[in-house]
């Protein structure tokens, strides 16, 4: 008797301890509704590849799960567009209340995974000044970044080492993993994103 009380506490424990690493929030009620709560066939989140983060840790999408995401493909040794979209990042979280920083994630996914390792993304999450909380910064293995773009429609090509071409376009998702908007362009007027994002982030 006393050995089977033992083992269903143990595996409460365990499930305890599962949703709080899924949510990132503790073992809140509201956090655990979030992350056990359903999602849409187009949702993002039903992708299960894999991405090493400038921290050096290992998620899935779905980790995101919960807050707004502003998301955009770059690579850090571009010299003409990323700047402009690292820029155009800055400018949008810049015009985002305070009271709403914590319901809204900034993603940059590289699209040149060989050179940008998590070293590499950290340096230049430093570098930029994006480096505190609300940004994250994913690598991962050529055909996983491929299929993610191919999900926001960015094209992108190499044209020579290092260097590449691609879409400019900023992403905007709900904290179910459904697209909502998108900016395309470098420099373009941020107002119908900022406006999503606020809007969105203030119903959570």
């Amino acid at each position: 008797m006393k050995r089977t009380i033992y083992i269903l506490a143990l595996l409460g424990l365990l499930s305890a301890c599962g949703q709080q690493y899924a949510t990132g929030k503790g073992d809140t009620k509201a956090a655990t509704e979030l992350a056990s709560a359903p999602v849409s066939a187009e949702s993002i989140f039903n992708l299960t590849s894999f991405w090493n983060t400038e921290e050096g840790n290992t998620i899935q999408l779905h980790d995101l799960k919960g807050k707004v995401l502003v998301v955009v493909m770059i690579y850090t040794t571009c010299k003409a567009a990323c700047p402009r979209l690292v820029a155009d990042m800055l400018a949008i979280r810049g015009k985002v209340p305070e009271k709403l920083k914590d319901k809204v994630q900034y993603v940059l996914v590289s699209i040149d995974p060989e050179y940008d390792t998590p070293v590499k993304l950290k340096e230049f999450a430093i570098t930029k000044e994006m480096d505190g909380e609300e940004w994250t910064f994913l690598q991962g293995d050529p055909e996983t970044v491929r299929e993610f773009a191919n999900v926001l429609s960015v094209k992108y090509k190499e044209i020579s080492p290092m260097d590449f071409s691609h879409s400019n376009i900023i992403s905007i998702f709900n904290p179910a993993g459904d697209l909502i908007h998108q900016q395309e362009g470098l420099g373009v007027n941020n107002r119908e994103t900022i406006e999503a994002i606020i809007k969105t982030a203030s119903h959570e």
